[in-house]
């Protein structure tokens, strides 16, 4: 179990570079449906936007850290954990809020600003984390992770298609409206690529050790829909706000999380395992979800129209 720690993963220059191109597509499809009043819906519901953005970069990153304390899991996989905590929301988040009738406005509203503070929290929270975990503070150091190389990276990853996509909105709305539903459906065919692409070369690895982060990632994805869920109810919010916000923490971009671990860390394995099956089972465990809330949110009407007649 410990040669997980030092096995690497194949991954050429070629690769990388198609996962960077896949990565900026999806954030581009996301951008093309958000409009500037996405940001000023925050200042117009501060409350619950305060709340999803304390849940996605405080909280959730805080009690991954407790998870680990408690389970001690490989170094490696801890780091993995402890990197898709710090991701931002995943590209999927604003189809599974409004299909678990939660609040659409908000869940777009927070996909604004957590793509935007993820370009400084992302690798605020990793660097933090990482280095008050001994363990994992070892891997920081083999690897000498350059703080100001990740911010550029994600800046690229993230901003820059972000921008490029709310200026599409902005200057050809037409235009931004066909792509959109297009863009949208295929996230998740997208996703799918991206894996297949940093395992092909390495399914035997993946498949060999896969086992070791099953219950791993299934608790930390639990812990991350809770939190959301509870951060809501505890600011009292509406329940479609605590929907959204749940949704938003429990849906990360561990996309995001492969193209650092290949850039960063040389494809660290246990880092490249428990992203990669994060990424398939979060559509697993938010869909699933989302359709449960749907189905609970219709029984209740019905009953409520039965009531009244």
């Amino acid at each position: 179990m410990e040669a997980i720690d030092q096995v690497t993963l194949n991954f050429s220059e070629a690769n990388l570079f198609y996962l960077n191109i896949s990565l900026g597509f999806i954030m581009f499809g996301v951008a093309i449906n958000l409009h500037l009043n996405d940001f000023l819906h925050v200042l117009r519901n501060p409350k619950a936007a305060f709340a999803g953005i304390l849940s996605q970069f405080l909280i959730l990153p805080a009690l991954t850290y407790l998870l680990i304390l408690i389970v001690q899991p490989r170094p490696s996989f801890a780091l993995g954990m402890m990197l898709v905590a710090a991701c931002p929301g995943g590209n999927i988040s604003n189809f599974m809020a409004a299909m678990a009738r939660g609040n659409a406005a908000l869940s777009v509203s927070l996909t604004a600003v957590s793509s935007s503070l993820a370009i400084f929290m992302t690798p605020i929270n990793l660097t933090l984390w990482a280095s008050m975990y001994e363990p994992t503070a070892v891997i920081l150091t083999e690897v000498s992770l350059d703080f100001w190389q990740l911010l550029k990276t994600i800046t690229m990853l993230l901003l820059i298609p972000l921008i490029l996509g709310m200026a599409l909105r902005s200057w050809k709305p037409k235009m931004a409206d066909k792509l959109h539903p297009i863009m949208h459906y295929s996230s998740i065919f997208i996703f799918a690529v991206i894996v297949c692409l940093a395992f092909s070369a390495n399914f035997n690895l993946f498949l060999e050790y896969i086992h070791l982060v099953l219950l791993l990632v299934l608790a930390h994805n639990a812990v991350a829909l809770t939190t959301g869920y509870q951060i809501g109810k505890l600011f009292k919010l509406e329940q479609a706000d605590r929907r959204s916000i749940a949704i938003e923490t429990g849906i990360q971009n561990s996309g995001l999380g492969l193209i650092l671990i290949f850039s960063f860390f040389e494809g660290l394995g246990g880092m490249a395992i428990v992203a990669a099956w994060w990424g398939i089972w979060h559509i697993i465990s938010g869909l699933s979800l989302a359709y449960f809330w749907s189905r609970n949110t219709e029984l209740s009407t019905a009953n409520a129209a039965e009531s009244g007649h």
